[in-house]
């Protein structure tokens, strides 16, 4: 069983993650500025992941520290990711994200999503925050165990899905069914992530899931 810190616990993607690791017997503390132990029937604190004295103080005996957050916003996710880092690194806990789909590549070598010209506009400034995040984390000091997980492009509340238990397992291409379509429900995708807390087989990685 792990100690499992997750930011934004109360969210679509950090929900999901949440329940799946309680059912699994992890030792969970979700944390939001808006804390509602109810919601997630576990350990709840209320604070800010842009607080670094907060982020220490949870981190301190934590095996897993999860950041289910949007990175657009006032001020942007990637403000904290200096303390995030040097936390994570004190405590020997790993470092996670739930990514975008928008960094991931049509193809081997090929433009990422995001760069591509149907890319929605009004989603470019959150894809293009996340990529940011994942190219700070692949610079990261060699000690910083994490890894970075993305969806597959129709992913959200709503576009709720099902719990299936089988999905696909990516790198940094997009992974997308015979007819073109990329999906994943939010319970398989917490389910995969909750399989790489436990097993850790992408150190220092972004891998992808979809049907």
């Amino acid at each position: 069983m792990s100690r499992v810190v997750v930011f934004g616990y109360s969210g679509y993607a950090g929900g999901a993650i949440t329940r799946e690791l309680a059912e699994r017997g992890h030792d969970v503390l979700g944390v939001s500025r808006g804390a509602d132990g109810e919601a997630a029937a576990v350990a709840v604190r209320a604070g800010s992941i842009f607080d670094a004295q907060l982020v220490e103080e949870v981190a301190a005996g934590a095996d897993h520290l999860v950041v289910a957050l949007h990175a657009q916003g006032e001020p942007p996710l990637a403000t904290a990711l200096p303390h995030l880092i040097a936390s994570a690194v004190a405590h020997g806990a790993t470092l996670s994200f739930v990514g975008g789909a928008g960094s991931l590549r049509v193809a081997e070598n090929g433009p990422r999503v995001f760069d591509t010209p149907d890319f929605p506009e009004a989603y470019l400034p959150e894809a293009q925050a996340h990529g940011a995040i994942l190219d700070s984390l692949r610079e990261a000091p060699a000690e910083l165990d994490w890894f970075y997980v993305s969806p597959a492009a129709e992913f959200g509340s709503w576009n709720p899905g099902e719990r299936t238990g089988e999905f696909r397992i990516g790198g940094d291409v997009l992974l997308t069914a015979p007819d073109g379509s990329s999906t994943i429900s939010g319970a398989d995708y917490a389910i995969a992530y909750v399989d790489e807390i436990e097993r850790g087989e992408h150190r220092r990685e972004r891998f992808g899931v979809a049907y």
